[in-house]
């Protein structure tokens, strides 16, 4: 049962840790324009080298 002393706090700091980033990156606009990428990587509009 001391085994869950440790545990518990252990994972309610990850999980809020791992909500603080979550906050962090939405706060920071990571998640603006997930549609755009999707449809950048199959254009051939952006493409470095033309093709032959």
């Amino acid at each position: 049962m001391t085994i869950l002393a440790y545990l518990i706090p252990i994972s309610l700091f990850l999980g809020g840790l791992g909500l603080a980033f979550f906050v962090y990156t939405v706060k920071t606009n990571q998640y603006d324009d997930p549609e755009g990428d999707s449809r950048r990587i199959l254009s051939d509009e952006y493409d470095d080298h033309p093709k032959p």
